[in-house]
């Protein structure tokens, strides 16, 4: 944990330890915000993107990381938290075609609201979430129009937003292109190595399954190198 800089206002950011957190996290930092850095052990197949959000939020210098406990495998439903294989081989237009079994049931609604919690505590007035919405496989709660109902919620539902201090849901990401996310993490001086995106954990990216695929994109588009493919 680094020192508070009181100077600087405080937003949590949701930090997966993926390529698009991260690069939110980033944005938060240079708009001079101190970050608090909020990762969850949900029950996910692996725990690599949770090392990799430790190492992003070192990196970036936030106040506090913390890690939340739950645990989604009691009901399943995804890839992520239940035997169900996970995709592999598919292109980005059949990912966009319908909501994939990865998607976990409601998942970024329970982040939110986590999140939202904290920052009352921290009297925060925003909360960073690297969702995207072009380059995305097909998950409803990546959608500038879920963050919006929920940020209406969030308003009528906590003593901060009744008080006219409403919390802001910042999503900068979310008309971005993966290509375009990735231009702008470099432009932050982000360290990609640090990211991790793959669905299955392991030494290295499997570059299979949607998420290596979509980030490859990215990468390519974006005449970048990744840094977890060199060697």
């Amino acid at each position: 944990m680094s020192a508070v800089d009181v100077s600087r206002p405080p937003a949590v950011c949701l930090v997966s330890g993926g390529l698009d957190s991260a690069t939110a996290a980033a944005i938060a930092r240079s708009r001079g915000f101190e970050i608090y850095a909020l990762s969850f052990d949900y029950g996910q197949r692996h725990r690599r993107e949770l090392d990799a959000a430790r190492a992003i939020a070192e990196s970036l210098g936030a106040a506090q990381h913390v890690v939340l406990g739950f645990d989604l495998r009691l009901w399943g439903g995804s890839a992520l938290t239940s035997g169900i294989d996970v995709p592999s081989g598919r292109s980005p237009e059949d990912m966009a075609r319908d909501i994939p079994v990865t998607y976990v049931p409601a998942r970024n609604i329970i982040f939110l609201s986590f999140a939202l919690a904290w920052a009352e505590t921290l009297e925060a007035r925003h909360i960073f979430i690297g969702v995207n919405h072009l380059d995305y496989s097909g998950y409803p709660d990546c959608r500038g129009e879920f963050l919006r109902a929920f940020e209406r919620m969030a308003a009528l539902g906590t003593k901060a937003g009744v008080e006219g201090r409403p919390v802001s849901i910042e999503a900068p990401l979310v008309h971005m292109s993966k290509a375009d996310i990735v231009r702008e993490g470099a432009r932050l001086g982000l360290d990609f190595g640090l990211t991790w995106s793959c669905y299955l954990g392991g030494e290295r990216p499997c570059q299979q399954c949607d998420s290596c695929i979509l980030r490859a994109k990215g990468f390519e588009e974006a005449g970048l190198p990744d840094p977890l493919l060199a060697g």
